[in-house]
This record gives structure tokens, sequence and C-alpha cells, in this order.
């Protein structure tokens, strides 16, 4: 018998996506971790995938969508590990949904 996440567990994982996706654009807004990433690799932006919300959470249906697999393929693997040490990214980067996701889209997993 397989168990379905409550309707609370399902509100708290939305919850938490929600307040990740705000620190980030946060994040975003100081010029120092600005600089920072651009350094590290211009083509990564974490906010591109925001299309993968609800597949990294659980909340989607089945396979994560077309537009999430063009966002993960288009920003790579190595994109999330770039924001591993972030205690609000670091669940998502090491979740077994996550990787889930990216097997889905045919995109290598990140390993951080």
């Amino acid at each position: 018998m397989t168990t379905r996440p409550s309707v609370f567990s399902t509100v708290v994982a939305a919850i938490a996506i929600a307040a990740l996706l705000s620190s980030l654009l946060l994040l975003q807004a100081t010029p120092a971790a600005a600089s920072a990433r651009a350094s590290k690799k211009a083509s990564c932006d974490l906010m591109q995938l925001s299309p993968c919300v609800s597949a990294f959470s659980g909340e989607g249906q089945g396979s994560p969508s077309s537009a999430c697999c063009s966002k993960l393929k288009a920003q790579g693997s190595s994109c999330l590990c770039l924001y591993k040490d972030d205690p609000k990214v670091k669940r998502i980067v090491s979740s077994n949904r996550t990787k889930r996701v990216f097997t889905a889209c045919k995109v290598p997993a990140p390993n951080c």
C-alpha cells in the first residue's frame, strides 16, 4: 500500500518552496552575490528553474513539464551545485525527488 502525502505536508512543502524562491530573489538583489555568481558561471540563474518548483516539491502530477526540462537542460546540472551551501537550497540540491526530475528530463543529476 502506498501512502500519499497529507495535505498539511504538501502545504508545508509549498510554503518552503515559496520561501526559497523569495530568499533567492533577495540574494540576487545584492551586488556581492551577483558578482560572485557572475564570476562562477555567467549562465547559471537559479530563478530560471522556477518552472520546476512543483516537480521539485512533489506537487506536480507525473513527469516534469517540458518547460521545466528545457530550463534544466539550459542551466545544466552544475547550476544547483553553486547553491549547495545555501541552507534554503541545500534541501533541494540533495533531494531524491530532484534527482528523479533530472532523470526524467534526461539531464545528468547534480553530483555536488
